[in-house]
């Protein structure tokens, strides 16, 4: 049984609140438009990444059960394209809760079945636009069925040890990372976003921590 993580409203409401994004800094002539322990904060070495490729990660931890989520979806979406190469996009399903579990084993097991890419955005559509009733494991498996999934071998896979052990090793890192919220992005297992004022500051602080991180490399 997973224990169920402890949410700060700011967080969850950080898409609610609309202001105008920062502007980049000029190189060597402004300041840096994001503050540590503000928007952002950098996260206790040794950093925790979710994969070890050697490429700037960038991740989102999310839930297809938050509704700010479904929100920052087609942000996330342009976020993704416009990382210049050396970077890669992950995301991670946060299993806060018991009633999230079942969404973190839905995104397991579709990637396993190769329809991610195409039942990603859509199921939050279903889910908060259209209002259809996605919220049990038997639900969840109906709107993959729907999509031409074989409802049997999806509830296998969702079910099966393997999603167990990368469930509870997700768990493990969010709490490492001091998630506590979605959206939330972590780069490089270094930095968090924190006090977000709206979806568009969060995309242009993710491209600003991820340009500190190339830079470094380099």
């Amino acid at each position: 049984m997973f224990k169920t993580a402890r949410f700060r409203l700011a967080t969850l409401l950080c898409g609610l609140l609309l202001t105008t994004a920062c502007s980049a800094a000029t190189p060597d002539t402004a300041a840096a438009p994001f503050t540590d322990g503000n928007q952002y904060v950098t996260l206790q070495a040794p950093y925790q990444r979710d994969s070890s490729s050697g490429k700037v990660e960038v991740v989102e931890v999310f839930s297809y059960a938050c509704i700010h989520c479904a929100e920052f979806s087609t942000y996330a979406d342009e976020l993704r394209k416009s990382l210049p190469k050396g970077v890669e996009f992950k995301l991670v399903p946060a299993p806060f809760n018991d009633s999230w579990v079942p969404f973190a084993r839905a995104y397991y097991a579709a990637k396993k079945l190769g329809v991610l890419d195409r039942t990603h955005d859509l199921l939050f559509e279903k889910k908060f636009k259209e209002q259809y009733p996605i919220n049990t494991m038997n639900e969840i498996a109906d709107f993959y069925a729907s999509q031409g999934v074989n409802r049997d071998e999806f509830l296998k896979i969702a079910n099966s040890p393997e999603v167990d052990a990368q469930i509870k090793k997700d768990l493990a890192l969010i709490q490492a990372w001091g998630v506590d919220g979605t959206p939330t992005i972590v780069v490089d297992g270094k930095y968090r976003s924190a006090n977000i004022k709206s979806f568009s500051e969060l995309v242009d602080l993710t491209k600003w921590l991820v340009q500190q991180e190339l830079n470094a490399k380099h």
